[in-house]
């Protein structure tokens, strides 16, 4: 028989210097090991054509030593011989484990016959085969006490194989001797590549020093990294818990591992979405506050241009007031937007129509950028505001501009997909039907840090002056609430992408509306005007006045009540304000509607139609108004209402 290198792997010096001694004599190089962990390290400078391994054993298993050998190509010709009654007792598929031949743990002398037909085996196949045998089972003299403890081992192998948090089982020099698939998914290595490695140089750099430190404090209790913040692993965030093993022989502890990084990016964003949500209180309120100031100075402007000669000193610079002050109302506009209080006027919308408009106008102004529209021609119907959707589209082409200084490409694509088609990590989508809509521009795109404030109001990449750092803001407003979802995808110099994901209408079709008239329509009715504000009241009363109309006004909702019971059958309209203190413009709709259930309600509001407003107009509201209009607007709106049974 031919020298070979052979390696003996057992936990019992006896059994290791027995062999040891056999083998040496016959003229073998003999390395020994007495665990798994041990014999990993020779392996690293060492091939042996033989190798004999028990099965249980400390710091490695015979079982995960023998998945190590069959994985290292450098080892795939060793013969492998498993030691163990164990498995010869209980006849487990040592096939599967990689090895070539099991041999009953006995008395010496059969045990010694046994090893020698072994090396011959070795010898004869010159490598590794799938064929197996067990040698000595007969003169294996079974133990309960053996199969016992198999049993138990089989047992906590299943639970810890199916518990959630990864386990590891590591040395006090740091060294991985067990893994559960848990452990081993979060790692994101092999079971063979994981155990012997150094668990401190699996974390990142920096945090190598704390790991380093938590092993090292001998603790004789269980101790939890809970408040401090967690482990960078490869990209991953790790909370760990060290529960230490002592016992007689040697030190080891068993390290919990959880996976947080999704935890801690769900309450990022929880915490960014409260933010956005609070800042969105207060910028609806803002804009509530600023509309009600707009209502005064756009009311009495057109008051004063309603008879003016245009050839008058005054008329331009009335008519640049106006315009001015129209726009500080679309400013508000997208206040509300963002805030989600900005749809007032719902009704079904083709999405394709809005698309070519607002391409065609951005055409107008920028001819250095290439627009192609890809818009699919049985689009489902939205419903909306179109106000509000065209507020969207603007926004989103006006931002892809502002990212192509030089000109460039932008495409824009329109599309129906369903929930499935919707990706995202923050949020569960409804299920249903969507119509997506993306723009995709050639520009300079994004970094990471950029995009993930991109929707903040106020925020902006441009220059002082040139850009609120609303347009996004009230984008993503509008959308959410519209009950839809927009997602962006971008690179630094790569250009971006926007996708707005918007309800499908079951509608099928657009019903033709009549034209609204453009002349400001006279009336002689009495309307009750209710405002909290003087100057709104004052106003409205002058605008109701030269419109031809009787007027009676009151400071709230409490004189409202008052005033419409003492006038029973001479008021013809309400123009109910919203928000008011003491009683609001809900709970005086309530009082009106008891005392006559044909009232005819103008609801007016610096908001616009949000969710009280709309509760409102369910009980029986006739219409809605947004602070600020002017006198041809109000006009237009109460005789929409007081004509409405006549027709």
């Amino acid at each position: 028989m031919k020298e070979m290198k052979i390696l003996v792997v057992d936990n019992n010096p006896v059994i290791l210097k027995y062999m040891a001694d056999m083998l040496e004599k016959e003229g073998h190089q003999v390395l020994t090991a007495e665990s798994g962990l041990e014999a990993v390290d020779i392996l690293k400078t060492f091939t042996p054509e033989v190798i004999f391994t028990d099965l249980i054993m400390p710091n490695i298993d015979g079982e995960n030593f023998c998945q190590i050998i069959r994985k290292d190509d450098r080892l795939k010709k060793s013969f492998l011989v498993i030691l163990s009654a164990a498995t010869a007792e209980n006849g487990e598929s040592i096939t599967q484990m990689g090895a070539n031949l099991c041999i009953g743990k006995t008395s010496f002398d059969k045990m010694g016959k046994y090893i020698r037909v072994a090396l011959q085996e070795a010898e004869r196949r010159n490598g590794y085969t799938e064929k197996c045998e067990i040698l000595g089972m007969t003169e294996s003299h079974p133990r309960q006490i053996t199969k016992e403890l198999l049993s138990d081992r089989r047992h906590f192998e299943v639970i810890l194989d199916s518990i959630e948090e990864g386990i590891l089982e590591v040395t006090h020099q740091g060294r991985i001797i067990y893994g559960n698939p848990s452990a081993i998914d979060i790692f994101g290595m092999t079971k063979e590549n994981l155990l012997a490695s150094d668990l401190i140089d699996l974390f990142d750099v920096k945090d190598q020093d704390r790991i380093r430190g938590l092993l090292n404090t001998s603790p004789t209790s269980p101790r939890r990294s809970n408040g401090a913040p967690p482990f960078r692993l490869g990209g991953k965030e790790v909370s760990v818990h060290l529960i230490p093993i002592l016992d007689e022989e040697n030190r080891t502890s068993i390290l919990l591992l959880n996976d947080v990084s999704e935890r801690k990016k769900m309450e990022a964003q929880f915490l960014k979405a409260q933010k956005m949500e609070a800042i969105g209180t207060l910028a609806g309120g803002i804009a509530h506050d600023f509309n009600n100031l707009l209502m005064v100075v756009k009311g009495y402007v057109s008051l004063m241009l309603l008879d003016m000669d245009p050839v008058h000193p005054h008329f331009e610079m009335l008519k640049t007031i106006e315009k001015k002050a129209e726009m500080g109302s679309r400013l508000t506009r997208q206040l509300l937007g963002y805030a989600r209080k900005g749809r007032y006027e719902i009704k079904p919308i083709l999405l394709n129509q809005l698309v070519e408009e607002t391409a065609e106008t951005l055409g107008r102004t920028r001819k250095d950028i290439v627009v192609h529209l890809d818009l699919r021609k049985d689009l489902h119907l939205i419903e909306g505001d179109p106000g509000q959707i065209e507020q969207v589209l603007m926004n989103l082409l006006l931002n892809a501009a502002d990212a192509m200084p030089e000109g460039g490409k932008l495409f824009l694509k329109t599309s129906n997909v369903t929930q499935a088609d919707i990706q995202s990590d923050f949020y569960e989508v409804t299920p249903g039907n969507y119509v997506l809509f993306s723009v995709t521009d050639t520009g300079i795109g994004m970094d990471e840090k950029t995009m993930e404030r991109i929707f903040d109001p106020f925020f902006t990449t441009k220059d002082p002056g040139k850009g609120t750092g609303l347009g996004l803001a009230s984008v993503y407003g509008i959308v959410k609430g519209h009950s839809g979802y927009i997602n962006v995808q971008s690179e630094l110099g790569k250009g971006a992408t926007f996708y707005v994901y918007l309800p499908a209408s079951e509608e099928r079709k657009i019903e033709d509306r009549p034209t609204k008239s453009e002349m400001v329509l006279p009336g002689k009715e009495t309307i009750l005007l209710v405002d909290d504000e003087k100057p709104i009241l004052d106003v409205g009363e002058r605008m109701l006045k030269t419109l031809g109309y009787q007027v009676l006004v009151a400071e709230g909702g409490k004189q409202a009540i008052e005033i419409y019971q003492s006038h029973q059958g001479q008021i013809d309209l309400v123009i109910l304000d919203l928000i008011m203190p003491y009683q609001g413009g809900g709970e005086t709709f309530d009082h009106l509607i008891k005392m006559n259930s044909k009232v005819k309600v103008l609801l007016s509001s610096g908001y616009s139609m949000n969710g009280q407003a709309i509760d409102i107009m369910k009980k029986g509201c006739k219409g809605f108004i947004q602070k600020p209009f002017s006198i041809k607007e109000l006009s237009l709106k109460l005789r929409e209402i007081l004509d409405y049974e006549k027709h």
